[in-house]
């Protein structure tokens, strides 16, 4: 089972994650986020233990336990939602409106409606 251990103290290692879990059984891994470019705690990790009954031991007795003067917060982990995320660049589509291809307006080259050439519609003119 993977746990999320989170509101850690910013000073904990890896190892320290560790220990804390070994008492209730066999811990796999454990590991501490950090930011990757000032190499500092993100104030979360995660464990991974192979026994489900010993990890739900853990998550019992760990959850809002105080290490170092903060409450843990102790649950098993869930799996990162895809998509969904918001903001981040998004693609934008340039043109679709000016631009065209000789004698065409609006959307490429096109020699009627949609700004194209159409001497009506302001869009390329014979008259210079």
């Amino acid at each position: 089972m993977n746990i999320y251990v989170g509101n850690l103290s910013w000073g904990l290692k890896d190892q320290d994650l560790a220990n804390m879990f070994a008492p209730f059984g066999e811990v796999a891994s454990a590991k501490i986020v950090t930011d990757k470019f000032t190499q500092r705690s993100k104030g979360f990790g995660f464990v991974e233990m192979p026994n489900d009954a010993e990890a739900q031991a853990a998550i019992a007795q760990l959850n809002g336990s105080e290490v170092e003067g903060r409450n843990l917060v102790v649950n098993e982990s869930r799996p990162k939602q895809e998509g969904g995320g918001g903001g981040g660049f998004k693609k934008r589509s340039f043109g679709g409106g000016g631009g065209g291809f000789k004698k065409g307006g609006g959307g490429g080259y096109n020699k009627g409606g949609g700004g194209g050439y159409n001497r009506d519609r302001g869009g390329y003119r014979d008259e210079y």
